[in-house]
């Protein structure tokens, strides 16, 4: 995993961005062991999906999901909660499912 610091993305606010399966991380931010993790969770989704369908599912479910959270939008997105919910096992990846994070789809 190549992690690549600078000032300009991802924008304020955020500490990290994976583009590809590089990480993106404003300058000073710790790169933590479940940092790394959240990420390499997002880099397995993307190979799955063989990265260019997830950009464009990422980004519709965040639509969809901030027409209905605002702006709680993006800790509702199905990718981002199997990553936040898997960051502490460091063996998850191990044990994963393809397509896992189709479980954290909420539809209410």
């Amino acid at each position: 995993m190549k992690i690549k610091e600078n000032n300009l993305i991802p924008c304020k606010g955020y500490a990290a961005i994976n583009l590809f399966g590089v990480i993106f991380v404003r300058k000073g931010t710790i790169v933590s062991e479940r940092l790394k993790n959240h990420e390499r969770i997002h880099t397995a989704q993307m190979r799955e999906m063989l990265y260019l369908f997830f950009y464009p599912i990422y980004i519709f479910e965040l639509i969809i999901k901030f027409l209905k959270y605002g702006l709680n939008a993006y800790e509702n997105i199905s990718f981002e909660r199997e990553a936040y919910r898997n960051e502490n096992d460091f063996s998850y990846l191990v044990k994963r499912k393809p397509f896992a994070w189709l479980g954290f789809f909420i539809i209410k």
